[in-house]
């Protein structure tokens, strides 16, 4: 579909598609695009009928930054990065999933909005590029303001590109296998219709990695065709606006709510459907804040678990990192209550209703963080005994009879009908960072750990220290009793007087040895 200047003028006309634009635009640098290029830099859209009349002088597409400024217009190529970042006051997460295939983008597009979901995070939005990709959007608003690092903390505002550059790692990487099988679902296992969609050969879409028998497996590289682009994430780069028309396509960016997205085709996006009940994008109004921590702690923690490399070394990282989840995952010494997140402390105090489900969870749970058979039985029928209408015995019994500490887990901290529906959930500053109680208590446990290993090395610091102290006393006090011996024969002083001196010195108690070693760790 051309995009010539009464289709144009037709569209941008609507007085609902300015409005759109104009929302979207607040704060943000905007780049007018006319034709195969963009106008001068930096621009602002301040009210609707700027919009048209932009058009009017042949501008086709509207585009903003992913970051928010104190002032627009102030930006300019010669500003140092310093600069910049005063004037920066926030930024925007903007994830363009782009791919030729627009399936496969499709597909990419709600594993990153069930990803998301499962990080907690409330606040996204969905938006068809305009040609090929889709755009997953969450509003500055929805980070919190400082982030806690083992360095203290930083401003959520000061850390851009490389927070969002972070996240979309972190979601591509959780993603990517998903992804594959996905893809390879959706062509009926047949890799060669995925080459030929891509345009690629099928070697070059393949990875070969073992087997535990060490056979050869052939596994899908996404990468090699999708990405989730970053590159946009660069200081002052542009994204197209929700209900901005695309060039060569045609089409308008459009805004997608999570159901629409699945049954999703490119036609839906012609500007001759678009209805009238617009949705937003990123609509800044709708966002509650902090909704997005655990997104991006999250992403601040995380590990690249291995990276590409020989088909050898791959196998070998691979089995590593299993081995290494293996031994994290088993905890052998039992975590003290101390250790406890709010909500088993809740269910340790006892409950007027819920008790069956709270067991359900309790369990488990505390056979995930080492404790025995024994201990678990000992602790519920203590914890049974207090409340006020006890569980029955053969209830009790029956929970026991294949129950096997340490086998499963517990019920995760977002199941509604545990933890929330038994009225226990009432979350600290670190429940955010887990999704389930025996991680808080794990995790916790394992921080503990580590201060106080860091405290015993202190400790022993402290000790050689001390001790090397009362060596280097020593030897002076040797070097003061020879030179003392020295000048007494010098002066022809009697030997007796001589040997007396010696004897009292070896006699001497070194007071030092007295006083006990402070301990820098109180156990």
């Amino acid at each position: 579909m051309a995009l010539d200047k009464s289709t144009l003028l037709r569209y941008y006309k609507r007085k609902d598609v300015q409005d759109a634009l104009v929302a979207q635009a607040c704060d943000k640098e905007i780049g007018f695009r006319y034709g195969e290029g963009f106008g001068k830099r930096p621009d602002v859209l301040t009210y609707p009928r700027d919009a048209l009349e932009v058009v009017m002088r042949g501008g086709t597409s509207f585009h903003a930054s992913c970051e928010l400024w104190k002032n627009p217009l102030a930006l300019n190529n010669e500003m140092k990065r310093a600069d910049q970042d005063a004037l920066r006051s926030g930024w925007d997460l903007l994830l363009d999933i782009d791919c030729s295939a627009v399936e496969y983008s499709k597909i990419c597009a709600e594993l990153v909005c069930a990803f998301l979901t499962f990080c907690d995070c409330e606040t996204f939005s969905v938006k068809f590029s305009g040609n090929k990709g889709f755009h997953i959007g969450i509003p500055f608003e929805a980070f919190p303001a400082r982030l806690p690092t083992r360095n203290g903390e930083l401003e959520t505002k000061s850390l851009f590109p490389e927070a969002p550059r972070k996240i979309a790692f972190y979601v591509k990487e959780n993603i990517k296998e998903a992804l594959a099988r996905k893809i390879l679902e959706f062509e009926g296992g047949d890799i060669s219709r995925v080459a030929a969609k891509v345009g690629l050969s099928v070697s070059e879409i393949i990875i070969s990695l073992r087997n535990a028998d060490g056979g050869a497996v052939g596994v899908l590289n996404v990468e090699k065709f999708l990405e989730i682009d970053t590159v946009l994430l660069s200081s002052r780069h542009l994204y197209r606006l929700a209900y901005s028309l695309h060039e060569k396509s045609g089409l308008l960016s459009l805004p997608l709510t999570v159901a629409q997205l699945k049954t999703f085709e490119r036609n839906m996006a012609s500007p001759d459907v678009l209805g009238t009940m617009l949705l937003g994008f990123m609509d800044r109004g709708a966002v509650r804040a902090d909704s997005a921590r655990r997104l991006l702690t999250s992403a601040y923690d995380f590990e690249v678990k291995f990276s590409l490399g020989s088909v050898d070394d791959m196998n070998e990282e691979i089995r590593n990192l299993r081995e290494k989840e293996k031994k994290d995952l088993l905890q052998t010494v039992a975590i003290p209550v101390d250790f406890f997140p709010p909500c088993m402390k809740r269910i340790s105090e006892g409950l007027e209703d819920g008790k069956k489900r709270a067991l359900f969870c309790v369990m488990p749970y505390l056979g995930k963080i080492g404790w025995s058979r024994e201990q678990i039985d000992v602790w519920v029928k203590d914890w049974n005994s207090r409340q006020r209408e006890p569980l029955r015995e053969v209830y009790l019994k029956g929970q026991f009879a294949h129950f096997v500490p340490g086998e499963k887990m517990g019920p995760n901290c977002e199941a509604e009908a545990y933890y929330k529906g038994i009225g226990v959930c009432h979350p600290d500053s670190f429940c955010h960072r887990i999704k389930n109680p025996a991680n808080y208590s794990l995790f916790k446990f394992r921080m503990y750990e580590e201060q106080r290993e860091e405290l015993e090395k202190e400790e022993a610091k402290e000790i050689k220290r001390i001790e090397n102290e009362r060596k280097k006393t020593e030897r002076e006090k040797r070097k003061g009793v020879k030179l003392q011996l020295e000048k007494m024969k010098e002066e022809k002083i009697e030997p007796e007087k001589v040997q007396q001196v010696k004897v009292q010195e070896e006699n001497k108690v070194d007071e030092t040895e007295l006083v006990p070693h402070k301990k820098i760790f109180d156990e």
